[in-house]
């Protein structure tokens, strides 16, 4: 018998909508391009799995583990992430949108590519991460503590920033747009931004003297 699987079989689309897959046992799968619409999916552990191209969207994942994983060219819609962890998760080109990540935890990430859009991060927590070439658009990070962080290339488009902290942090051709034209509001909003001790390069220097931002202790770099 011949065991060769054929193109076709070797790419079938997992689906799993509409599952009832509560605390379900995927670590190491792999399986690129799955469907995971609808589904409760809450306390699931993700680790380690192949999940290229997968689509998660409209379901309960709560305390979801997604630690290892690859998440790269995922899309990640409408969920419920609350408490989820993302350990040394492969993040690139990978879309949140409109979800909650309240409680959830992203540590030793290297995120490339990545789109936060329309999300509450200020319970999210970042640490020892990297942000290289990441649109945080209609997002809030108001209050977070992202020192020592590093930025390259990221864009921060009516993104909510009152009280952030960057002590520290490492700044690389990134843009602060208000998404409308600059007012007052967004003036002061700025100035309420902690960049003590960041290294950060000329041109992203420049645009935000021009914002008036406290600069006194940054280093040009």
């Amino acid at each position: 018998m011949n065991q060769k699987l054929t193109m076709k079989e070797r790419n079938v689309v997992t689906n799993f909508s509409g599952s009832n897959l509560v605390k379900s046992d995927f670590a190491g799968v792999t399986a690129p391009k799955g469907q995971f619409k609808g589904s409760a999916l809450s306390g699931s552990d993700f680790s380690g799995a192949n999940l290229i191209g997968s689509t998660f969207k409209s379901s309960e994942m709560r305390g979801s583990r997604f630690d290892g994983a690859n998440l790269t060219d995922c899309r990640l819609t409408a969920l419920d992430l609350t408490n989820a962890s993302f350990n040394q998760t492969i993040i690139v080109r990978t879309n949140f949108a409109s979800s909650v990540l309240e409680g959830a935890k992203f540590r030793g990430v290297r995120m490339t590519d990545v789109t936060l859009s329309r999300t509450d991060l200020r319970k999210t927590t970042f640490e020892d991460c990297l942000f290289d070439g990441v649109d945080f658009k209609d997002a809030d990070l108001s209050g977070k503590c992202l020192d020592g962080q590093t930025f390259v290339g990221v864009r921060f488009e009516k993104t909510a920033l009152t009280d952030v902290s960057f002590k520290g942090a490492t700044f690389k051709n990134v843009s602060f747009h208000p998404g409308f034209t600059v007012t007052k509001k967004y003036y002061r909003m700025i100035k309420t931004i902690c960049f003590d001790g960041a290294t950060m390069d000329k041109l992203t220097f420049a645009a935000l003297k021009g914002m008036d931002a406290n600069l006194s202790k940054v280093t040009i770099i």
